[in-house]
Parts: C-alpha cells; structure tokens; sequence
C-alpha cells in the first residue's frame, strides 16, 4: 500500500494546532540535559489532539515529542519544530536543534483527558507517531507516550496505530496487550533497508535494522498486530528490487501481517536539510536530486507508480496485507 506524506505521517502538526503562549514569561524550562549537548525542555499544551477537520486527514492524531533526537537527514518535521520554537519566543533555532532541544509535552495526558471526552473516539482513528518518533529516547525517561497509552484504556473501540523506529516500544507490550482487547491496535515499525551500514548513512542514531526487526517478532509473538513501514523510499539509495525483496522476506519471517511504503518527498527545511547530506554522503546522486526535489516536493508521478508497481509485486509474493486490512 502506497501512502501519501500526510497519511505516512508527513502532514506533522500545523503550528496553528499547537495551542502555546506566543511569548512565555519565562524560559522553558529543561527538564534534563545530556552531555553531547541534547536539552529537554518542558511544555504544557491546552490541547493534545489534531483533529480530522483541522488536518483534512482521515484520522486523528497526537505527538508527544517536537523534534527527535533520532534527527533522520531526510525528516520532514523540521519546520514544525522551529515554528514552534519561534513562536514560544525562543532564541531562532539552528538546523541541528531538532535533534539537540526536544520539546515534552509534559501534560498531554492529562491535557486530552480535559476539555474533551475520549470517548469521542470510539469508532475513529488515531495515531500516535505521525510527525516525531513517540518512542525516541525522550520516551525513556519522560514516558510521556504511555502515560497517553493509559489514559486510553478505559475507552473502547478505537482504531489505534503507532508509528515508531524504536525497540523502545516492545517495553510497552503488557500495557499494549491491554488496549488491544479494547481496541484494534497496530504498531508501524518503520524500516527502509536491511543494510546497517547504509541505514547509519542515513539515519545516525536510529536503531539498527536488525534490532528493529526482533521488535516486530517480540509484538507479533505477543499478538499484537505488526506491519512495516517502509517509508521514505530515497530514489537510487532504497529503492533496488532485490534490498525490497529481501526486507519484505526479513519483515514477513519476523511476523509483520502488513507492509506500507512512500517515496521520498522534501519539503522546504527537509530540504535544506537533506541535500547537503546528500551531497556528503551520496555525491554522485546530487545533480539528479537538485534537479528534481528543487523544483518539486514529491517525486516524479512515473517513479512512484513505478514504485507502486514493484511494491504490489513483491507485497502479494511475500503475503503481505495492506494498512486498511484485518
């Protein structure tokens, strides 16, 4: 199944929905540093869902996190990140402080338990994830994601998915197993490639595939509906026959029930992001990306149908279902 960015998780989170003060009276404050320079700093928003309406998306939505430590070179989230940091009247945000000042948002369970009713919810989507990872390592230490998971469970019957790149979240398979028998739960273990070395290009400090794929095998094992995403597909870098052929094989042996895809798109912070990594680490594929994402965000319309055509091959040999199945 082919996805579109906002579906995949590209619409991230419009800077209208994020209720802040424009001008705090006060610094954030920073809940933790680290020494490679990282900071937490704490938020309190008055509201914790985006909205169907508000997103024209099909689904609600929530994310714990602004910015991510995992800092992929591809991430589109970028500029939701420094909106909101120049809105809160901070200092104007580098390139690199997506990954180095993670903003908590250290009251969002109790912010969606207050002034809305959850159980508005039931019979709807809502998904977790869809612009910075809930299961980056912020989450070890603020648990913001589960305490959000908790909230849920005395609420029924909705269709709840969570998008992440972490290992991080098979910790929850107990609270998980729980939701499930009120819920239909799926977890969206994002992976584009087998290879450790070309994902460490560009991902640095994801986890490797490898880890990731005994994750889908340790929630699978539990019953918990697994599938992959494989998303972005990089044009030249992911996208070979043989690398889809192998990473359907691994993620079908692991237990994913469903597999979903998209091709690289790049908006404009993504994009100024992106290239010169690009240009570091893949020289010889710069001129043929210039060329195209400075014009356009998405890649070509023959590529991804393309794309969608190998996908749908290769989907049906592995016996692989789409998102929208049971």
């Amino acid at each position: 199944m082919r996805l579109t960015e906002e579906q995949a998780g590209g619409g991230g989170e419009q800077l209208a929905l994020i209720p802040l003060p424009s001008r705090p009276s006060a610094p954030l404050p920073v809940l933790e540093s680290r020494e490679r320079g990282t900071r937490f700093l704490g938020i309190a928003v008055r509201s914790a869902l985006n909205s169907p309406a508000a997103t024209h998306m099909g689904f609600w939505s929530l994310n714990p996190y602004i910015g991510c430590e995992f800092g992929c070179s591809y991430c589109y989230a970028r500029d939701t990140h420094r909106w909101t940091v120049e809105r809160l009247g901070e200092r104007a945000p580098a390139a690199a402080d997506f990954e180095r000042d993670i903003l908590v948002k250290t009251n969002l369970a109790e912010a969606l338990l207050e002034g809305f009713d959850p159980s508005r919810l039931e019979g709807e989507s809502l998904a977790i994830g869809t612009a910075t990872d809930p299961y980056q390592p912020a989450e070890r230490r603020f648990r913001v994601t589960r305490r959000i998971l908790e909230s849920l469970l005395p609420f029924r019957d909705i269709r709840l998915s969570i998008t992440t790149k972490s290992p991080l979240v098979t910790r929850d398979i107990a609270l998980l197993s729980r939701l499930r028998d009120r819920h239909r739960v799926s977890v969206n273990m994002s992976l584009a490639t087998l290879d450790s070395r070309l994902a460490r290009r560009l991902e640095a400090r994801t986890a490797v595939p490898s880890a990731r794929l005994r994750a889908v095998r340790r929630l699978a094992a539990a019953g918990i509906r697994t599938g992959l995403f494989v998303m972005p597909v990089l044009p030249c870098i992911t996208d070979g026959r043989r690398q889809l052929d192998q990473l359907l094989a691994a993620a079908k042996e692991a237990g994913a029930r469903f597999v979903a895809w998209s091709a690289l798109r790049l908006g404009p912070a993504a994009r100024r992001h992106f290239l010169p990594h690009l240009a570091r680490e893949f020289p010889e594929l710069v001129e043929r990306y210039e060329r195209h994402y400075t014009r356009h965000d998405a890649a070509g319309w023959a590529y991804r149908k393309a794309l969608q055509s190998r996908f749908e091959a290769l989907r049906h040999k592995h016996g692989l279902g789409e998102l929208s199945e049971d």
